[in-house]
């Protein structure tokens, strides 16, 4: 830019005004800026007003946030010049600018601060007289304090980086200014929003928040710090944006009605993130007082809200509970009482304090006045704080504090370049705008608030931030109160643990025992899925498989063992089996008692007394086997099963079995011939039986060897759906195949003794117990023919343990009782009741019994075919007179006598 003199004024070129007025205005491109002479000159950019409208660059006075941060920056001067120990002998001076709020104008004004740099091409202009023009040689700014808005910052630091400028600000914070490479020679007091986003991400954390939108307003502070926390949300996964909503430059009527009715369509999201500036603020809050939301949304301001009042004015119960962020500050003492002190009189280098005073104190100045309408005229003699209210603008530290660094730098500078040169030395004369930023990035001092000024090596300060909250008290008095504090973590001074803070969430946690089934998408918002069956809540997103042996616990948070159970002696499945085989062996016993007792009386010497004993002893067992089948199942009980489980059985079954092929070959060998079959003694009798129990002893042997016994928990008899009432059962390791290993040899001699006694069913029951024996088998097949169904049938069952174990015993009991029942009961009924039966006889011998039974046999075949008389004839050829033949012979013929007498009644 280049500034032209006229020439009829070049004899007034010469002298620089130090401060220009409204009432002094020789050169008029001073008209809207501040400008102090000094050996070193600082250039400001503040925003004086706001933005204006229709047009028009500049709107109304801003009061705190350009007034007050202006005077901040002549005061940190004024305090600079006067310090002996800080550029000792250099005077720093400034030029000031009004960037009214917009970035475009302030690119304009900024141009301000680079016309000493850029070259001037005059070949082409001349004077009306014809003589060359005279430049003004503008003033050479070294360094820049500024700007407010980020959007300003960076328009400007784009120019200022081509001229190697360097800028501190004292108000912008967007997380794009970090970018060194964009923006090498900017700097800032204050901490970007990156460390704002972070902060304010962990209030949100820290109130159990997960869900929420975000609203900014356009431009680069607004869009950059809702950028940065959805980055770091999206970073730490514990945090979801429902909605990110702009606020438009130029907001059309009824806009701000739309964004509130938008954040309405996700209810859930009550936490509204609020990046915007405070005009933006007051009318969002504004539109939610007309649409009746007052305590639905739950705000979170960033530093543009801070703790100021103009955005809560006359709508505080819709900002009530508003959490709300600040760079740590502190009020300074110094400037309010300097401050406090200007007047009309004593700071005319200000050419907006005259604005100023009339806003401030609602009064006109003369007829030039900026506010006509008013009634009031200003005399003057107004005071600032006793006729109006004062509150320190809350950037005034941190304008201090980048005027200070910018000192700082330059006196570390000096020192350097010019050591021990009174004023600026000829080597300080053209400051190097590189060397310059180096100083400014080392400096470390403590700023106007007694908190330290550092800068890192993008330019940025630490983050240190005050955590406010909007309340109102029990006298409806609305304040900010600090509740906590932020410096690289989140300190809270109350409670966030309360259950009554208001929620902001997508969906409700989850109950214990459920997991999250993440909506896609949308990693805050999941669907809750109670883990059934055997699974247990492993994590917050998964259930796993209990292991087989256990089963998930009342909350489903873990797995607990199974319980493990057996049959009890208290059971109904135990009683019935334990009194039946009780009975069993009371009668059992009472029958070997008698037995033995009348051991030589016919009855029991024709029962055949050794092989009586064996099946009695098979049946004992048979009643025995119930009680180890019925207790807690251990190494011992487990063999005990093995042992008695088919023994009793094969006991009974092989002498019955002897019995029956005795008696058939008996009389079968009565059919060939009158001599006795092999084999037919007590003493053979006792050898067949135990040759057949032996069998059954060897599978028992091998089975040991091959599989000691052992116990195990069966978890899959009764692992119900519902696991509460699922059941390990204790079993001794006897499988189904096993089951029908042992008992099958049982059965096997079962089968054939059956066989044998329907062969003998027509043996005359004088001489054996044939038909008792047959009445027995077919008793006991029908016993075991229901058993199979009865046993393999509850296979399935979840109270199979108990049915396969009753029917088991009450079926062996049965068996027992059966061969008790037919074989023996009548005898001992006559032995004891009738004695007069079992009485004996002429004895004859074992030979001779037999032969007549052989003859018998061989008579039964004979009589169909011949007269009854040639039929005894035949059968007593060849038999000698004399001996025990000879007299069996006789008791068959007259045997036969009587039948045939019998036959000739009949």
């Amino acid at each position: 830019m280049v500034w032209l003199i006229p020439c009829w004024l070049l004899g007034a070129t010469s002298q620089k005004p130090t401060v220009l007025t409204d009432s002094q205005q020789p050169q008029q491109e001073y008209a809207h800026s501040i400008r102090l002479d000094g050996d070193i000159i600082l250039g400001g950019l503040f925003p004086v007003h706001a933005r204006g409208e229709r047009g028009v660059p500049c709107g109304e006075l801003k009061k705190e946030k350009g007034i007050h941060r202006l005077e901040a920056m002549l005061f940190a001067i004024d305090l600079i010049n006067k310090d002996p120990e800080l550029l000792p002998n250099v005077t720093l001076g400034a030029r000031i600018l009004d960037t009214c709020s917009r970035d475009t104008y302030a690119l304009e004004q900024s141009l301000t601060f680079v016309q000493a740099l850029i070259e001037r091409d005059g070949s082409d202009v001349r004077c009306a007289n014809g003589d060359p023009p005279i430049f003004a040689k503008p003033d050479k700014v070294v360094g820049v304090i500024g700007a407010s808005a980020s959007s300003v910052s960076i328009m400007v630091a784009n120019i200022l980086r081509l001229f190697k400028i360097p800028q501190i600000s004292y108000a912008s914070t967007a997380p794009e200014l970090s970018d060194n490479t964009r923006y090498d020679f900017f700097s800032r007091v204050v901490p970007p929003d990156s460390y704002q986003a972070q902060a304010m991400l962990d209030i949100v954390t820290a109130m159990g928040w997960n869900y929420v939108s975000t609203l900014a307003s356009e431009g680069n502070y607004g869009e950059s710090g809702v950028e940065a926390f959805v980055q770091i949300s999206r970073e730490s996964g514990g945090v979801c944006i429902a909605q990110s909503l702009k606020v438009p430059r130029e907001p059309r009527p009824g806009e701000f009605d739309k964004i509130i009715l938008r954040l309405l369509e996700t209810p859930n999201a009550r936490a509204v993130i609020m990046f915007a500036n405070e005009d933006d603020i007051r009318r969002i809050l504004d539109a939610a007082k007309r649409n009746n939301l007052t305590g639905h949304f739950l705000w979170v301001g960033s530093d543009s809200w801070g703790s100021k009042i103009s955005p809560v004015v006359q709508q505080e119960r819709v900002a009530e509970g508003a959490v709300t962020i600040l760079p740590k500050r502190a009020s300074v003492d110094a400037f309010d009482r300097y401050f406090k002190s200007r007047s009309l009189s004593n700071n005319r280098r200000n050419v907006w304090f005259a604005e100023f005073w009339e806003e401030n104190f609602s009064c006109k100045l003369g007829m030039h006045g900026k506010r006509p309408g008013s009634p009031k005229k200003c005399t003057g003699l107004e005071k600032v704080g006793r006729d109006s209210t004062y509150e320190q603008e809350g950037k005034v530290q941190f304008v201090m504090d980048a005027v200070y660094a910018m000192a700082h730098a330059l006196h570390h500078m000096h020192r350097d370049l010019c050591a021990g040169y009174p004023g600026l030395c000829p080597r300080m004369a053209n400051i190097d705008g590189k060397e310059l930023l180096a100083h400014i990035r080392a400096v470390g001092f403590n700023g106007s608030a007694g908190t330290p000024v550092t800068f890192n090596e993008n330019g940025d300060a630490p983050g240190r931030y005050d955590i406010f909250q909007y309340q109102i008290n029990n006298r409806s008095v609305a304040e900010y109160k600090v509740i906590g504090h932020w410096t690289n973590h989140l300190h809270l001074n109350w409670t966030t643990g309360d259950s009554s803070l208001p929620a902001s969430v997508c969906s409700l946690p989850c109950q214990t025992g459920e997991r999250k089934k993440v909506v896609k998408g949308v990693s805050c918002c999941w669907h809750c899925e109670r883990c059934e069956g055997y699974h247990f809540q492993a994590s917050e997103f998964t259930c796993d498989l209990c292991p087989y042996e256990k089963r998930p616990d009342q909350n489903r948070t873990g797995c607990q063992p199974i319980p493990i159970i057996k049959l009890e002696w208290h059971s109904p499945w135990a009683l019935l089996p334990i009194f039946i085989s009780v009975l069993g062996i009371i009668a059992t016993t009472f029958v070997i008692v008698t037995f033995v007792r009348y051991n030589d009386t016919p009855i029991v010497r024709a029962s055949g007394r050794e092989m009586s004993y064996v099946l009695l002893t098979g049946i004992f067992l048979c009643y025995i086997i119930t009680f180890p089948m019925i207790a807690a199942p251990d190494v011992v009980v487990c063999s005990f099963r093995r042992i008695f489980l088919g023994l009793g059985m094969c006991f009974s079954n092989a002498a019955l079995l002897t019995k029956t092929n005795r008696i058939h070959r008996i009389f079968e060998q009565g059919k060939k011939a009158v001599t006795a079959p092999r084999f037919i003694s007590p003493a053979s009798q006792l050898v067949i039986t135990f040759s057949l129990i032996s069998v059954q002893l060897l599978g028992i042997l091998v089975w040991f060897a091959a599989d000691p016994p052992h116990t195990f928990v069966d978890y899959g008899e009764q692992r119900t759906q519902d696991p509460e009432n699922a059941r390990g059962v204790l079993k001794c390791d006897i499988s189904d195949l096993s089951l029908i290993c042992s008992l099958g040899y049982s059965i096997l001699l079962m089968v054939t003794c059956t066989v044998y006694a329907i062969k003998t069913r027509g043996v005359p029951e004088t001489f054996n117990e044939a038909k008792p024996i047959g009445f027995t088998m077919y008793t006991t097949c029908i016993i075991w023919l229901a058993f199979i169904p009865i046993f393999f049938g509850t296979a399935q069952s979840a109270e199979r343990m108990y049915i396969q174990t009753a029917t088991l015993t009450v079926s062996l009991s049965l068996s027992a009782s059966v061969s008790l029942g037919m074989l023996y009961m009548p005898k001992v009924y006559i032995i004891i009741f009738h004695p007069e039966q079992n009485v004996p006889k002429r004895k004859r011998s074992f030979k001779a019994i037999v032969t007549a039974a052989t003859m018998t046999s061989k008579l039964s075949q004979l009589a169909a075919e011949r007269p009854n008389g040639e039929v005894k004839t035949e059968l007593c050829e060849g038999v000698e007179a004399s001996g025990e033949l000879g007299r069996a012979c006789y008791h068959v013929l007259v045997w036969c006598n009587q039948v045939s007498e019998i036959r000739t009644v009949i």
